[in-house]
Parts: C-alpha cells; sequence; structure tokens
C-alpha cells in the first residue's frame, strides 16, 4: 500500500503519541517527582490514544483516496481498527 494524501503526516500522530507514553513511563505513574497528579497523567493517557486513533483514521482515509483501498475495505479497516 502506497498512500501519500496526507504526506505521512497520520505517522506524526502516532510518533506525538509514543513520545506522551514515554512520558509517562518516564514520570511515572504518579508523576510525583515532577508534580504531576494522577489527573495530569489520565489526561497524557487520554491524548495519546486519542492521538493513536486519529493516526489510524487519517492511515484509513490515506488509502482510500490514494486508490489503496476500495470504500468496502475502508469500511472493513474503519470498523476494525478505528471504532
Amino acid at each position: 500500500m502506497s498512500g501519500g494524501f496526507f504526506d505521512y503526516d497520520q505517522f506524526r500522530c502516532t510518533a506525538m503519541a509514543e513520545a506522551i507514553e514515554s512520558l509517562i513511563i518516564k514520570e511515572g505513574v504518579s508523576g510525583a517527582e515532577v508534580g504531576y497528579s494522577e489527573e495530569t497523567i489520565a489526561k497524557f493517557r487520554e491524548a495519546a490514544q486519542c492521538l493513536k486513533r486519529a493516526g489510524e483514521m487519517a492511515q484509513r482515509i490515506d488509502w482510500l483516496v490514494s486508490g489503496d483501498d476500495s470504500e468496502e475495505t475502508f469500511h472493513e479497516r474503519w470498523k476494525e481498527k478505528c471504532s
């Protein structure tokens, strides 16, 4: 699959999600070393999850508009990966 409609920028979402997850690991579950509360760390987790989902959604659209997937395949993969 080639894609490319978004110049592969959807992978930036994944990279940001991974960077946020690294921050969570680095700071520990509570983030006590730098004063982040559980509530703040939970928002980090939420943001990482949203970014991963956004990247996957963009990937699905990319493959559809680039002609790599049919509409049928688009909907199948969307249901599998994005729902």
